[in-house]
């Protein structure tokens, strides 16, 4: 039988309110995307023949967490004996009153385009963090539908439209942050005529404890202090101007191992430092990670081997990578000393080929060219590396800001230079023509 939390009791009566926008935010695991679905349902059976929309950036997400974890433990728990068949086909849940549910991705355009033609009463848009704030401005011109509830023993009266988030809280520069917090136009940064139509709620794990397997605030508790903020105490980060690599980005494209392409070349890329088997607690790790590229086009960051060793280990660690994911080259920086580097890998792995790379720009500078990559889903994370994407959220476009050299950033930039080796010859390119506007520019001032 289900029952709330005093938390979630709090929370709902926020979402029983009369703001047409409602969020929820906070840790994981804390009850938003369940709290949020059985709303939509108990809107859906209130009013039959009413159409309401679930919808994440991408279709894979929405189908794995929604679609075959949370949809169907909301109607086993909240709505028991009620009916829900969902069409594999289309997508959408059918009710006993004719209601619809329907569950959608942004990214696939031919879906989404299907979806965006239809009106509805309800839109809910689930990890509100990784939806571009254009797409959630079409998804807004959908709702739509007038339709009435029906309640035995209540007056006939119209089901009001509800736009619903939800979101693990990204930095404050995020629009949802602007547009339920500030209370501006993200875009704009003018204020919200209609402020109080904008409700928000906080809900973290800790307030969910019922239903939490044991030892899953540990893990939490475990994490950076970055990590912590978001998933545990679900706090907004503090915005970096310009950064590179926001977690909410990396979010919006990360992927699982079962949803990656046939990849067409794989790359260990290692970091060395000056870290050595003994006395090292204040030394650099040895960045080792791997990425590869599929038959897509994107590249996929699929391990991160990164290990605080002497030589001897981490070269027995880069050579292990490179066996297990049948890598097709090791590449490493070679400022520590490229002929050693170059004897440690020979040594570890002599049939793998080798590539010694140097760094001549700074490490925000070569990290730059991959960050309108990142955007545009053409880097994509294969899982949660939690400690790598600690130091790729300290780059921004005025340095590094974290505490500790980026040593699982720098092997992993190395990694997408060899996958993408067009993108520092064209940045080079373009930072010529501009010198040499610079140079015209002057030279003409000269010339007055």
């Amino acid at each position: 039988m289900f029952e709330f939390t005093e938390r979630q009791k709090a929370a709902q009566q926020v979402l029983a309110g009369p703001a047409t926008h409602q969020m929820l935010y906070g840790g994981s695991r804390s009850g938003k995307t369940f709290l949020l679905t059985r709303n939509v349902v108990f809107r859906a059976l209130k009013a039959p023949r009413s159409r309401h929309a679930i919808l994440r950036f991408r279709f894979n997400a929405v189908k794995s967490s929604v679609v075959f974890d949370t949809f169907p433990r909301v109607m086993e728990l909240a709505f028991p004996g009620i009916k829900a068949d969902v069409s594999k086909t289309d997508w959408f849940a059918k009710l006993e009153n004719g209601s619809e549910i329907w569950f959608g991705g942004l990214d696939d355009k031919e879906r989404a385009e299907k979806i965006l033609g239809m009106e509805f009463s309800t839109v809910y848009l689930n990890e509100a963090s990784q939806i571009p704030w254009h797409s959630r401005n079409i998804a807004l011109t959908r709702l739509s539908q007038r339709v009435d509830q029906q309640i035995e023993g209540r007056e006939v009266r119209p089901l009001l439209p509800r736009m619903l988030y939800d979101c693990n809280p990204p930095s404050k520069a995020h629009w949802t942050y602007r547009l339920f917090h500030d209370k501006c136009d993200p875009e704009t940064r003018e204020p919200l005529r209609n402020q109080e139509d904008y409700a928000w709620f906080q809900i973290n794990p800790a307030d969910n404890l019922a239903n939490l397997s044991a030892g899953y605030l540990e893990t939490l508790q475990g994490m950076s202090a970055r990590m912590r903020a978001r998933f545990l105490e679900g706090r907004w980060a503090d915005a970096t101007p310009g950064q590179l690599f926001p977690d909410e980005v990396i979010d919006t494209w990360r992927c699982t191992g079962d949803e990656l392409p046939q990849l067409v070349r794989v790359v260990v890329a290692v970091d060395p430092s000056g870290s050595d088997d003994q006395d090292n607690a204040d030394n650099d790790a040895i960045g080792i990670v791997v990425a590869g590229v599929g038959i897509d086009g994107a590249a996929y960051v699929l391990e991160d081997c990164t290990v605080k060793a002497g030589p001897a280990t981490w070269g027995r660690v880069a050579a292990s990578a490179y066996d297990r994911h049948r890598a097709d080259i090791i590449v490493a920086e070679g400022n520590y000393g490229g002929a050693m580097v170059r004897e440690v890998i020979k040594t570890a792995a002599p049939r793998a080929p080798f590539k010694l790379v140097t760094a001549s720009r700074g490490k925000h500078v070569r990290a730059e060219p991959y960050s309108a990559l990142y955007e545009q889903g053409k880097i994509r994370h294969a899982g949660r590396f939690t400690e790598l994407e600690d130091e790729l959220s300290g780059f921004s476009t005025v340095g590094y800001t974290g505490d500790r050299s980026p040593n699982r950033a720098d092997a992993l930039i190395w990694a997408l230079a060899e996958l993408f080796p067009g993108m520092t010859r064209e940045k080079r390119a373009v930072k010529q023509v501009e010198q040499r506007a610079v140079i015209r520019n002057r030279e003409s001032f000269l010339s007055l």
